[in-house]
C-alpha cells in the first residue's frame, strides 16, 4: 500500500466511476481527498461520507467544466481548502460521444474539448501555484488515443491532446520537481461504458481484451494511487495503459 499521509489531493469527477475509486484509493492511502462533481451533488456526498467513515479526511467541491470559467472558479474553491499546497493533481472529469464522422455535431464537439482538454490544461494553470516540489498530477487518457475503438473519433481526439499534454507538461514541470503522468484505461465498467450491460457489448470488449474480463473502476483507481506515491517517483512523462492487454 502506498503512504501517502500528510497528502492534499483533488480528483475532478470524481462522483463516480474511476474518479471515485481514485478518491478512495488516495483516502485508504492516507491522503486528503476534495472531490470535485459537476452535477451529481449526492454522489459526492456519498464518496466523502464513505472516505470520513474509513476514517479519511474529505470535502466536496463543486464547478462546472463545460464553462470557461469552471477551472479558475475550482482552482479557488480548492485554495481555500488546502491552503498553500496540492500534492496531487487527479484531472479525471471527461465526457464522451459516440457518433459517426458524418453525426458528429458542433456543439458535441466543443464541448468534448472544452471538459476533457480545456478544462485540465487551465486547471493545472490556476493550481501551479499550490503544486510544489514533489506534487503530480495525473490525467485520465484512454485506449481511444492509440487504437480505433468504435465511433468516437472526436472522443478519441481530446484524449490524444491529453497524451501530448502530459508530455510538454512533464517537460515544462519537471525542473520544479513535478511529475506529471496520464493513465489510459480501455472498457471499464462505469455509466460511460453502458454497452457493456448487453451481452453483445460485453463480448466485444472481452474479444480485444488479452484478459478475459472487464475492468472495474478499482483496476484503474490502484494505479492512480501508485503513480501518485513515492514508489512511482522515477515515472514522469508517460501514459500508462490500464486496458487489460487491450488490441495487442
Amino acid at each position: 500500500m502506498s503512504n501517502l499521509s500528510g497528502k492534499t489531493a483533488l480528483v475532478t469527477g470524481a462522483s463516480r466511476g474511476i474518479g471515485r475509486a481514485s478518491a478512495l484509493a488516495l483516502a485508504k492511502a492516507g491522503a486528503q481527498v476534495l472531490v470535485h462533481y459537476s452535477s451529481s451533488e449526492p454522489e459526492a456526498d456519498a464518496v466523502v461520507a464513505e472516505i470520513r467513515k474509513a476514517g479519511g479526511k474529505a470535502d466536496k467541491v463543486g464547478a462546472d467544466l463545460r464553462q470557461a470559467e469552471g477551472p479558475h472558479a475550482l482552482a479557488r474553491q480548492v485554495r481555500a481548502i488546502i491552503g498553500g499546497r496540492l500534492d496531487i493533481l487527479v484531472a479525471n472529469a471527461g465526457i464522451s460521444k459516440s457518433a459517426s464522422i458524418e453525426d458528429t455535431r458542433v456543439e458535441d464537439f466543443d464541448n468534448l474539448f472544452a471538459v476533457n482538454v480545456r478544462a485540465p490544461f487551465f486547471l493545472v494553470q490556476q493550481l501551479l501555484p499550490a503544486l510544489c516540489k514533489g506534487s503530480n498530477i495525473i490525467f485520465t487518457s484512454s485506449l481511444a488515443a492509440r487504437a480505433s475503438v468504435g465511433t468516437l473519433s472526436a472522443y478519441a481526439a481530446t484524449k490524444g491532446a491529453v497524451d501530448t499534454l502530459v508530455k510538454h507538461f512533464a517537460a515544462a514541470l519537471g525542473p520544479r520537481g513535478i511529475r506529471v503522468n496520464a493513465v489510459a484505461p480501455g472498457v471499464v465498467e462505469t455509466d460511460m461504458s453502458n454497452f457493456t450491460k448487453t451481452e453483445a457489448g460485453r463480448d466485444t470488449a472481452l474479444g480485444m481484451q488479452a484478459l478475459k474480463r472487464l475492468a472495474q473502476p478499482d483496476d484503474i483507481g490502484a494505479v492512480v494511487a501508485f503513480l501518485a506515491s513515492d514508489e512511482a517517483r522515477w515515472i514522469t512523462g508517460d501514459t500508462v495503459n490500464v486496458d487489460g492487454g487491450s488490441k495487442l
